[in-house]
């Protein structure tokens, strides 16, 4: 990263590696990746999102703030940056920050406890959730500077007590090199598209988790209504793909194709392979706030126009013109969409599909992002 500023940077952001003991004192380990020295702080393993992962979040947060004035002896950081999902290491990332007398920045990836709250029926008056959201304030309070990934977090902020002065975004990017480095698809699914593609329909696709939240019901129901016009490819994998598989064979949905998981760096050859690429997703009060989902800067990257069924608080499509928006869980605005992108010259396509490209490069590059980042610490 390139700077006119010498600046030493200490990330504290939640990790953990291995399995430790009960009665074992966590430690650090250092690690050198890539010219980055990396400590990593020993937490239990868990599974799923009960006592175990919360325990793993409070041993995490102790532990990092225990061993503050040995990470300052060693760092000497003039900036903190506390990066994680939940807000809890704000309280390790203060000391740290105290001690060495440096910049406290609060990077915010989700808005806790607002997400478990909503996404997981918990209570406001669960005594976790008034722990988070004893944290939350905390953290709005004490940091010097409040980055947030979402674009649409500032109002919400400052009904939590954050100086407006305070607040910058900087969204998720990519690194540009990934996408020199491309590597074949798996034979099995390389087949499975060649054997696809002989019926000369246009080819919709799909490559990401299999959740709820992919809304993948509603992109089959209009595969259904596409039937003899499109065929519709899925690679990936998760806890919906078994029932969609079997929602499929009982309604003899025949144009659509699950195929197996792929490397994240086969994942750009699978987009070169299909004709127009599709995200969705399921409304979610959350997503007023934004959404910055790296699924999406992948199909943009590739140059493929976009089908985005989503109701949120931005829209990178519609923000470069790069495909088509319509609104969540509508499978005759999907398959408007569709039609209508299948209809356009192959010339207005691929220029839509560009535009995507320039779009990210111009905006969501690392290079850039960690500049804007640079700027907002000054």
């Amino acid at each position: 990263m390139k700077s006119g500023h010498n600046v030493r940077i200490l990330a504290a952001s939640f990790a953990h590696t291995r399995s430790v003991q009960p009665d074992k004192q966590p430690n650090l380990t250092t690690e050198l990746i890539e010219g980055i020295c990396f400590q990593w702080i020993d937490t239990p393993k868990y599974q799923g999102n009960g006592i175990g992962r919360i325990w793993n979040m409070l041993r995490f947060v102790v532990s990092a703030w225990r061993a503050a004035p040995a990470i300052v002896d060693e760092f000497k950081p003039d900036v903190v940056i506390a990066s994680s999902t939940y807000p809890m290491d704000i309280w390790a990332a203060r000391r740290i920050a105290r001690l060495a007398k440096a910049k406290l920045v609060f990077e915010v990836h989700d808005l806790w406890p607002l997400s478990p709250m909503s996404l997981g029926g918990m209570s406001r008056w669960h005594p976790f959730i008034m722990l988070v959201q004893l944290a939350e304030d905390t953290a709005y309070r004490v940091s010097d500077q409040v980055v947030s990934i979402l674009p649409k977090t500032l109002e919400y902020m400052r009904t939590r007590g954050l100086d407006p002065a305070k607040w910058s975004h900087v969204p998720n990017g990519i690194a540009l090199q990934d996408y020199s480095q491309k590597s074949e698809m798996p034979s099995d699914v390389a087949l499975g598209i060649q054997n696809i593609k002989r019926t000369g329909l246009p080819l919709i696709g799909y490559a990401g988790a299999h959740g709820v939240a992919n809304a993948l019901d509603t992109l089959l129901d209009a595969a259904i209504l596409l039937r003899g016009k499109a065929e519709f490819i899925l690679v990936g994998k998760g806890p919906e793909k078994e029932r969609l598989l079997a929602r499929v064979q009982k309604e003899k949905i025949h144009n659509m194709h699950f195929l197996g998981s792929i490397p994240k760096q086969s994942v750009p050859a699978f987009l070169n392979s299909i004709d127009i690429a599709y995200i969705g997703w399921e409304p979610c009060e959350l997503y007023k706030f934004g959404i910055a989902p790296n699924k999406l800067m992948d199909y943009m990257m590739a140059a493929k126009p976009i089908v985005h069924s989503v109701d949120a608080g931005n829209d990178l499509v519609a923000d470069s013109n790069c495909g088509l928006s319509v609104p969540p869980n509508d499978p005759i605005a999907i398959v408007g969409a569709i039609e209508k992108l299948i209809a356009l010259p192959e010339g207005d396509r691929r220029t839509l599909g560009k535009n995507g490209q320039q779009f990210v490069r111009a905006n969501h590059s690392y290079e850039i992002l960690a500049g804007n980042f640079i700027h907002a610490l000054h």
